[in-house]
């Protein structure tokens, strides 16, 4: 059985965590290990459940430990070459992902790592270079898509697939119009390099989603731009007006910004 839990998702730190009994991989670890070692045991886990680690860009939020992570556990990393030089870079993760566990991939093609197949594919975004995952095991198509400007045609691919989804729904546009933020910082927010904003989301649910897909867990909200309720009755009411209804033909949830949701069983 595969299984999902999140232990931050957010400016804050995000890092995400599947399993399967005999194995487990983390996509980003942009918390803090102290607590994220807390939360393992908090559940029942164990560090020692992750063979791998899957990086989707180098912005502090998502590759804070990833280095030391790498190093204490004697984990290979794997995200483009972009991104880890990237993390080599970038001055707030200043333990670096040791060289004996640096892997590259290219977006596009599929890999496999323990019992997951991995494919990989680009995601708009202000980072050096910023990647999405179709994290496939036990039969089912699990997808992240974080920290996205907009929805290409490539990442409509992979929603299509898709039997479970974790989606950026990050901002209001209105709020983000009338908040405190300076010009150039809302500008950016909302350009094609910026964050999904809930509508945004909803859209690309509507006009990609499957009828196999489950579960949709809303991603990355902000917490100055956005609700965790206004983003969930933002993309419901989008998903009802096209006579999908969330909770009977799929589940939507919202990922907490800083603590862990607890386990989901993906069946």
């Amino acid at each position: 059985m595969l299984r999902f839990i999140s232990f931050g998702s957010g400016s804050s730190g995000n890092c995400y965590l599947l399993t399967t009994p005999t194995d487990g991989l983390l996509i980003d670890i942009g918390v803090g290990l102290r607590s994220l070692k807390k939360n393992f045991r908090d559940y029942g886990l164990s560090f020692s459940q992750v063979h791998h680690v899957l990086v989707t860009h180098d912005h502090a939020d998502h590759i804070k430990s990833v280095g030391s992570f790498s190093k204490d556990q004697h984990i290979p990393v794997y995200t483009t070459k972009v991104v880890h030089e990237g993390i080599t870079k970038n001055y707030c993760v200043q333990q670096k992902v040791p060289s004996d566990y640096v892997n590259y991939l290219e977006k596009g093609t599929s890999f496999t790592i323990g019992d997951f197949k991995i494919t990989p594919f680009g995601v708009p975004h202000d980072s050096s270079d910023n990647v999405g995952y179709m994290v496939e095991a036990e039969g089912t198509a699990f997808c992240v898509i974080t920290d996205a400007g907009y929805v290409t045609d490539e990442m409509k691919e992979y929603i299509s697939k898709a039997d479970y989804l974790v989606i950026e729904a990050n901002h209001d546009v209105e709020m983000v119009k009338n908040g405190p933020y300076p010009a150039f910082l809302k500008e950016r927010i909302l350009s094609h390099t910026g964050h999904l904003s809930n509508v945004e989301c909803g859209e690309a649910l509507v006009e990609n989603m499957s009828e196999h897909l489950k579960h949709v867990w809303l991603c990355h909200l902000s917490e100055e731009n956005n609700h965790p309720e206004l983003a969930r009755k933002t993309v419901e009411a989008i998903l009802r007006s096209h006579g999908i209804v969330a909770g009977a033909d799929l589940q939507l949830e919202v990922l907490k910004r800083k603590s862990p949701t607890g386990i989901f069983d993906l069946v």
